[in-house]
């Protein structure tokens, strides 16, 4: 058994999508989450760039925080970098992508699905490798979703700009008549209401978060890296870093996950 908490972190705000799923399925687990916001978006960066940046802040959740295990909650940094960071540590490294397209496929009845991500990770073909290698026999439709992740950043969740966006930029995924449709960004949970509005009440919207914790849970349980003490306490230590403005983390993040975010911790880059 292994008391070193788990690490995770997004560009910014949007994989606290992911540690409330991990918080709630896992209460008695530190986890110490960075967000680097000042960083942020990822999504129109070169995604060697992504990777590089991937690379920076998990030697610092490694080295800095002592972690046993790190989820990238991010899909972009998944695209760019999952791959990489298992070859360079030890420690288990999880990903958002397969676990949601495992939830996509589940949550589909018509065979055609739809994935909405940032540009990045769209060109990255990351979900349309992970839908191929399931060989599902589904019909997979992409969109890129540019400006929902700042809307998220800015805590713009809701509102006429946002909806008339999602308008325009959902139609391929519309079109394509899908019923199961992945929020392929950790940020897009947060516009859920908005997205489902316009996509309808037939279609299933499915987020990788849940996913993403029962895979961590399964990963404690085989290794045996879950908590020694403390169990069923229910009081893990939640810390939360930010390479940005801390003040606009702490009132964003305790918005966006709850109460948990009450210290954040600052962080720059050298």
């Amino acid at each position: 058994m292994d008391d070193r908490p788990i690490g995770m972190f997004d560009s910014g705000f949007g994989g606290l999508t992911v540690a409330r799923a991990l918080i709630d399925l896992l209460p008695d687990e530190d986890v110490v989450y960075f967000g680097d916001t000042g960083r942020y978006p990822y999504g129109p960066r070169p995604l060697q760039e992504v990777r590089n940046f991937a690379r920076q802040i998990t030697d610092l959740l490694v080295a800095r925080h002592d972690v046993k295990m790190v989820v990238v909650a991010c899909n972009n940094a998944s695209a760019a970098a999952l791959d990489a960071l298992r070859f360079e540590h030890d420690a288990p490294i999880v990903g958002v992508i397969d676990p949601g397209v495992r939830s996509l496929l589940t949550a589909s009845r018509n065979r055609r699905v739809g994935v909405i991500a940032t540009v990045g990770t769209v060109a990255s073909g990351a979900y349309q490798r992970a839908v191929a290698t399931s060989r599902a026999p589904v019909q997979l439709t992409c969109a890129a979703c540019p400006g929902f992740v700042e809307f998220v950043e800015r805590g713009e969740t809701d509102g006429e700009d946002v909806h008339v966006l999602a308008e325009r930029l959902l139609a391929p995924v519309r079109a394509a008549g899908v019923d199961a449709l992945l929020l392929g960004c950790t940020h897009y949970p947060f516009l859920a209401r908005t997205i489902g509005d316009v996509m309808g009440r037939d279609v299933v919207l499915v987020s990788s978060a849940d996913e993403t914790a029962f895979e961590v849970r399964s990963i404690l349980a085989e290794t045996g890296l879950g908590r020694r003490s403390g169990q069923g306490t229910g009081k893990g230590r939640h810390v939360f870093v930010s390479s940005g403005d801390i003040e606009s983390f702490k009132r964003l993040g305790g918005r966006l996950l709850g109460p948990e975010v009450d210290d954040v911790e600052a962080w720059q880059w050298g």
